[in-house]
């Protein structure tokens, strides 16, 4: 199949259409176990220990613990394995990225004066990766029900003028005008219909608007490609502070940054008897970025000699959010016993409008437990509700409606984070396990997702070197499209990172 490459397009769409979903907004609310090397071998379970750049992202009074000023630089290697099982066929694809998913500052200001009880105050700049978006799945199978009724039901509705080329009008031309006046799903039908996926039940009719497909039999040879690139980033500014030896408060000021572009293909062939259309090939492409504002407070105390507590809590993230989407579609189809080709490339890039995206906000405790110079133990726990994504301007027809379906789809997600280490001399030792509710009802959707951690550190004086190894597992179903072929996968997802750190005391 034709790959399409954008920076060839001829012309632009300007469409103020709505095309997205609630897996968009859920993409940009979720996190990942990943950070520093001493956070992601706790598992994150460092709100009420601080002294970690990834520890200040959870919560900000983490970095009134840090002693002295400090630079951290980390890198990772993260590795997806991604097994899909789609009518009982399996298959394998593995995606890798190598990072550097954190970089950092903080300065120490101490008050030496002793009867002060203001002990010192920080200030912290961090970059870090909230969420990396790199993905690749690859589904086979023998289908029972056709992409050609994806089309088919799109169609539905449509009069048939509105599908046929006027004289003089190119394919770009009305598959803009669809986009701009009516929407995506126009754009859909328009696809199908050029490409003989199906007809009107009247053709004589320009007004005809119901439709018979071209497509027949109940098995189909299917192959679905998913490929994402991308992630979910954060600058932080950081101002916290140490009131007497027992108590740290702290703010970050966040700004976020989205960049993801996603492709998938899908191509299908079938020999049945009595079906016109033998073979589809359809392509979509979506670019995406985002900038987005957020803010953070948390504070730590120390309630006994050895046991501490934290409280944090993390303002909704405001996106202002932009998308581009492009489309390629192809058929085959026989004429007199032979196959003929019919390629539909409109070669235009549908630009939407801009709109604003809410991302919940999240409310954590935890606690931990100081072995004096031995090691520590660590829990985390914190809420999230999902169904407080909010896509707006409110008032718009469309997110209304699919605002209505995210408070009856989505809910409140409880994670929970355990660390422990302990130490050797200068080599510290270190494991997590971490555990995070589906964010869905229907948990079948996305499920649960589970993971452990290790690593190790080695104190040099002055430097630390901190390795680390995080892996999670998670469930879920994947439908490749909305209408018509509702058709899902099984899909079994492991995350592994890998990751390095390097710290500078001064």
């Amino acid at each position: 199949m034709k790959t399409i490459h954008l920076i060839f397009f001829l012309i632009l769409s300007t469409a103020g259409i709505h095309a997205q979903q609630i897996t968009d907004g859920l993409r940009y609310s979720l996190d990942q176990n990943i950070g520093t090397a001493r956070f992601t071998a706790l598992s994150g379970a460092m709100g009420a220990l601080g002294g970690d750049f990834s520890a200040m992202r959870e919560n900000p009074a983490g970095s009134a613990v840090f002693m002295k000023s400090n630079i951290t630089l980390t890198t990772s290697l993260l590795d997806i394995k991604n097994t899909s099982s789609y009518y009982n066929q399996l298959e394998k694809t593995f995606s890798d990225d190598i990072i550097i998913n954190q970089m950092g500052g903080v300065f120490v200001f101490d008050n030496f004066e002793e009867d002060s009880s203001l002990k010192k105050f920080t200030v912290g700049f961090n970059y870090d990766m909230v969420r990396g978006l790199d993905d690749e799945i690859y589904i086979a199978g023998r289908g029972r029900n056709s992409l050609g009724n994806f089309f088919l039901e799109q169609a539905q509705g449509i009069p048939l003028n509105l599908l046929q080329l006027q004289a003089g009008e190119s394919i770009a031309d009305l598959y803009s005008y669809l986009g701009s006046e009516m929407g995506s799903t126009a754009q859909n039908a328009f696809l199908g219909y050029q490409a003989y996926l199906f007809d009107p039940l009247d053709p004589d009719n320009p007004l005809n608007s119901s439709y018979v497909s071209n497509v027949s039999g109940n098995s189909f040879n299917q192959e679905y490609l998913y490929r994402s690139r991308g992630y979910n980033s954060k600058f932080t500014i950081n101002l916290a502070t140490q009131i007497t030896n027992d108590f740290y408060f702290g703010v970050n000021l966040n700004t976020h940054a989205i960049d993801f572009s996603r492709n998938t293909y899908f191509v299908e062939t079938n020999n049945n008897p009595g079906s016109i259309i033998t073979g589809i090939g359809f392509e979509n492409n979506l670019s995406v970025t985002g900038t987005g504002i957020s803010a953070q407070f948390g504070a730590i105390a120390k309630v006994a000699y050895n046991f501490r507590f934290g409280l944090n809590w993390d303002t909704p993230t405001w996106f202002r959010v932009s998308e581009i989407t492009s489309q390629y579609l192809e058929s085959q189809r026989l004429v007199d016993q032979r196959n003929v080709t019919a390629i539909v490339d409109p070669r235009v890039i549908n630009i939407y409008a801009d709109y604003d995206l809410k991302t919940p906000g999240k409310l954590g405790v935890s606690t931990a437990y100081i072995f004096g110079q031995k090691g520590l133990l660590s829990f985390d726990y914190s809420y999230k509700d999902y169904s407080n994504i909010e896509f707006q301007p409110k008032n718009n027809s469309y997110f209304r409606d699919l605002n209505y379906s995210i408070k009856n789809t989505l809910k409140g997600v409880s994670t929970f984070k355990a660390g422990a280490e302990y130490r050797i001399n200068q080599l510290s030792l270190r494991g997590g396990f971490h555990y995070e509710e589906s964010p869905y009802r229907d948990d079948k959707t996305l499920g649960d997702l589970t993971g452990f951690s290790l690593g190790t550190g080695y104190s040099f004086g002055n430097w630390n070197l901190d390795l680390a190894y995080s892996r999670s597992e998670q469930d879920r179903e994947l439908q490749m499209y909305s209408q018509g072929f509702t058709d899902k996968a099984n899909i079994n997802s492991v995350y592994s990172n890998f990751i390095l750190s390097l710290a500078f005391d001064f």
